[in-house]
This record gives C-alpha cells, sequence and structure tokens, in this order.
C-alpha cells in the first residue's frame, strides 16, 4: 500500500454489486409490472370492445328478424287468413325474436357486470340497454296478441303492424346507436392506454439506460481498471520480477487482493534472492562432488582394468595346465584298456572344465558390455546330450528327476555355447526354486519358423505380479538360492535369445493337463530361428 494516499472507506464491493443489481432488478420488475398491467388492462378492454360487437351483430340479426317479422304478418292479414294459419305462420319468426332478445339481455347483463369496475355512471349506461329491449319485446308481445284477435278485418289487424313498426324501428336504432357509442368510446380508451404505457416505456427505458450508465462508469469501470492492474502484476510476477507495488485506494475485496498481491510479490523477491544464494552454494557443492566422483570414476576404471586383466590372466593361467592335460589324457588312453576308462574321464571332467571358464569369461564380458553372439548351425539333439551331460550331476544331488522327452533332428541358428548356457541356467533356476516338486522335464517347442526347447517344473509357480517383470534386469527372486552360482540371469538370458531373432515366453500356473504334478508349476519356452540347410 502506498503511504500518503488516504483510503476511501471500506465499503464492500459485494454490497455495492447487489445494490446495482437491486436496481437493476428494480426497474427490470417495474417494467414487467407495467407491462403486465397495461396488457390485462388492454385485454379487458379489448374484451369489451368485442362483446359490443356481438351485440351489434345480435341487434342487426334482430332487424332482420323484425322485417321478415312484418312482411309475414302483412301478407298474412292482406290474405284474410284465419287466426289459427295466421298465428301457425308467424309463430316461427317470433320465437326467433325471442331467442335473440333473451340472448341480448345475457349480453347486457354480463356487460353491466364488467363495468362494475368502471363505477356506477357506467353500470347506469349498459342498464339502459335493457329498457330499450324491454320496451321493443313488450311491443312485440302487444303485437302478437293483436294478430291473434279472432277477426279477420284487415284495417284492424294492420293497425298492430302499423303500430310495431312505427314503435320497433326507433327503439331498435337507438340501441344500435348506443353501442356504436360505447365501442367507440372503449376504442378511444384503448389509444389512450395505448399512449400512456409507450410513454411510460419510454420514461422508464430512459432511466434504465441512466441506471445502467451510471452502473457500469461508477462502478463497473474502476473495478475492471483496478482487475487490470492485477492482471499486469501477475504478469510482471510471472515473468520473474518482483518489484511490483500496487496502489490500494480502497479496503474492499480487491483491495484486499491488492494488498495480498504485493505482500507476495515482496515475498517471492525475498525467496528469489534466497535461491539464488542456496544456488550459488549447490554450485560449490556439485564442483565439490563433480571432482570427487571424477577421481572416484578414475580409480574404478582401474579397477575395471585390473578386473578385465585378471579374468585373462586367469583363463591363461587354468587354460595351460588344461590343455596339458587334455593331451596327457589322450596320450593315456592309447595305452593298457584297464587305464582307458580312467583317462577318459579325466578328458571329459578337463573339456567340461574348459567349458566353465568359457562360460567365466562370457559373462565377466557381458558385465562389460563386451559380449558377441557367434549364431551358427546347432543340433537340437546335440544342444539337449551336453545340457544333461552339464546339469545331470547337479539334479542328482538334488535327488530330483530330469525328463527328457525325444527330440526332432532340428538344427538351430544360434551362439552354441550361449543357448547351451541359457538352458542350463533355466534348469538351475528350476534346481534352486522347485526343488520339492521332484521333476523337471526338457520337452520340443516347434512351429513352421522358430524351434527350441522349454523346461518345466512342478513348482509353486510364480505370482502374477511378478510375471510381468521377472524378465527384468536386477530383478531378483527373494531366496537365498538365488544369489548362489553365476548362471545367466533371466534378463540377459531374454536379451541372448531376442538378439538372435528368438523368443522366451513364461506360463504360471500350468493348465493340469500340461502339469508334472499337483503343484501349480512353471513353463518357460525358448524358440529360436530354424538354421537352413
Amino acid at each position: 500500500m502506498q503511504s500518503g494516499i488516504p483510503l476511501k472507506p471500506a465499503i464492500s464491493l459485494k454490497l455495492r454489486l447487489a445494490i446495482g443489481a437491486a436496481l437493476l432488478g428494480f426497474a427490470t420488475i417495474l417494467i414487467a409490472l407495467m407491462l403486465y398491467l397495461g396488457l390485462g388492462e388492454v385485454g379487458r378492454r379489448l374484451d369489451t370492445a368485442l362483446a359490443s360487437e356481438t351485440r351489434m351483430s345480435r341487434y342487426a340479426g334482430l332487424s332482420t328478424q323484425a322485417a321478415t317479422f312484418l312482411v309475414v304478418a302483412t301478407e298474412a292479414v292482406q290474405r284474410g287468413l284465419p287466426v289459427a294459419t295466421r298465428i301457425e305462420r308467424i309463430s316461427p319468426i317470433a320465437d326467433q325474436m325471442e331467442r335473440t332478445f333473451v340472448r341480448l339481455h345475457d349480453d347486457v347483463a354480463q356487460a353491466v357486470a364488467a363495468a362494475e369496475t368502471l363505477g356506477l355512471d357506467e353500470q347506469s349506461r349498459y342498464g339502459t340497454q335493457s329498457l330499450g329491449l324491454a320496451r321493443m319485446q313488450a311491443l312485440l308481445d302487444r303485437t302478437l296478441k293483436g294478430l291473434e284477435t279472432d277477426t279477420t278485418d284487415a284495417s284492424h289487424l294492420r293497425a298492430y303492424i302499423d303500430s310495431f313498426a312505427s314503435g320497433f324501428d326507433p327503439l331498435l336504432g337507438q340501441a344500435i346507436n348506443t353501442e356504436v357509442m360505447f365501442r367507440n368510446t372503449i376504442l378511444a380508451g384503448i389509444d389512450a392506454l395505448r399512449q400512456r404505457l409507450a410513454l411510460f416505456a419510454v420514461l422508464i427505458a430512459a432511466a434504465a439506460v441512466v441506471l445502467v450508465a451510471a452502473f457500469y462508469l461508477g462502478l463497473i469501470r474502476p473495478q475492471f481498471r483496478r482487475l487490470d492492474q492485477l492482471r499486469a502484476a501477475a504478469q510482471q510476477i510471472g515473468a520473474g520480477d518482483f518489484a511490483v507495488a500496487l496502489p490500494v485506494s480502497r479496503q474492499d475485496e480487491i483491495g484486499l487482493l491488492a494488498t495480498e498481491t504485493n505482500r507476495m510479490a515482496a515475498a517471492l523477491h525475498e525467496r528469489q534472492q534466497q535461491v539464488a544464494a542456496e544456488g550459488a552454494r549447490l554450485n560449490e557443492t556439485i564442483a565439490d562432488r563433480t571432482e570427487a566422483l571424477r577421481a572416484a570414476n578414475t580409480a574404478l576404471e582401474e579397477i575395471d582394468s585390473n578386473r578385465r586383466r585378471f579374468f585373462a590372466d586367469v583363463s591363461h593361467e587354468l587354460r595351460t595346465p588344461l590343455t596339458v592335460m587334455l593331451m596327457e589324457a589322450q596320450i593315456g588312453k592309447k595305452g593298457p584298456d584297464d587305464t582307458h576308462a580312467a583317462f577318459s574321464t579325466i578328458e571329459n571332467q578337463a573339456r567340461r572344465l574348459n567349458r566353465r571358464i568359457d562360460d567365466l569369461l562370457r559373462l565377466a564380458r557381458s558385465d562389460t558390455g563386451q559380449l558377441a553372439l557367434e549364431p551358427q548351425s546347432v543340433r537340437l539333439p546335440e544342444l539337449v546330450a551336453e545340457v544333461q551331460a552339464e546339469i545331470q550331476a547337479e539334479i542328482d544331488n538334488a535327488g530330483m528327476t530330469l525328463e527328457v522327452a525325444k527330440m526332432p533332428d532340428i538344427a538351430l541358428f544360434s551362439d552354441p555355447n550361449w543357448i547351451r548356457q541359457v538352458i542350463v541356467s533355466l534348469i538351475r533356476n528350476a534346481i534352486r526354486y522347485a526343488r520339492d516338486g521332484g521333476t523337471v522335464r526338457l520337452a520340443p517347442e516347434t512351429d513352421p519358423t522358430l524351434a527350441g526347447l522349454s523346461v518345466t517344473d512342478n513348482g509353486p509357480g510364480i505370482d502374477p505380479q511378478d510375471q510381468s517383470r521377472i524378465f527384468d534386469r536386477f530383478v531378483q527372486g527373494s531366496s537365498k538360492s538365488s544369489k548362489q552360482g553365476f548362471g545367466v540371469g533371466l534378463a540377459l538370458a531374454r536379451w541372448v535369445i531376442t538378439e538372435q531373432g528368438g523368443e522366451i515366453s513364461l506360463t504360471s500356473p500350468l493348465p493340469r493337463s500340461d502339469a508334472l504334478g499337483p503343484a501349480a508349476g512353471t513353463k518357460i519356452s525358448v524358440r529360436l530361428p530354424i538354421a537352413k540347410d
């Protein structure tokens, strides 16, 4: 808040907006009420005018009926018809006139009732119509009684007809003139009411325009100006410039928001300075740690180089005596027959130890990123025989049985050492985790383009939540046996298989038709491309 600027009274912006909205709403209600009352009055007057038109129409019908009555009565008198015939000829038209009188009396009664709100004078004016109707009706009754006289004297009967003609027409004309006057008066009143309503509408519209202009210029536009200042301040803060000082001239909602914005900008500016100081200290720490990591990385590179050199030295030191042993065993096999079996055993074990050294070196290279695959044609039966020869001792020591199904004479296109090591590792996993099942089964897996082996155990199976990640790197089982030996892990096995265009899949639990026993069991299938002969 700027110092030296007096604050205006803290009138709530909500209250001012509510007052302005109430005034606009009052003007709207006033206009609606005026329209409602005006239209209602116009409607009532139009109904009155329509009723007058209806009565005039009935008077016109009554005039026609009276003319017809005169014609029929005059004809009957001139022809000298007997009284019964005369009455029979006149009665239908006389009945029509009576019914018209009844309707006109009802219409006048309704008009008198409708004029009740207009005052006694208006009711009296409508009531005079009833007197004229009564006189016309009495004149008709008197004429009918005269025509019912049992005489054929034409002059006597014509006197009644002339009396009806001379008296009925002025009464009817007076009634019609009165209705015309009523109708003209009503129409004039409607026009005057329309003019008053138009004037009121213009005045209220002008007042509404003035009220809206005052509401906008006096309240809305100043608030928009203050909101524009807040938006500019927010954009300034968003751009990282916290030097914000919004003017606060009124302690209403926007004023309070401006005050909080100023406070927030000041806090952010202070925090920015703190972050800058912390960043400088962090950069110093990062520089120190980077130097330490660089030194540690150098040491690790030296250690890794020593490790690789160690494996190379071990390979050389182990292979030299193994080569001598193999040569001596081969020479010994040519000696006496009683030593042939012993030297054969020594040769086989030496070859097996040589393969283990190769396995050790391959695994070491895989950890250093120097892994290389050399795929070639590998006969499936020969691969299974090598696997069985290498793993049978471990199967026997575990007290388990290795079932080997008949293998088709198919050649796989794969690195022979790596595929052998992958299958051996899968069987070792079964020995570790499914020892209680007692059985491991090797069976062929073939389709038109791929072929391979499946390793099935009778163990507890693998939890469904673990199956999606069991081939990921750095995922190990929780049992102690999972950390023994240096066999190929499932992540590396999948890489070896897929890198050669093959597939590796897992099924657990097994369908009862494929299971080796009552346990859930696990089946891992390895398929590789079929070698082209």
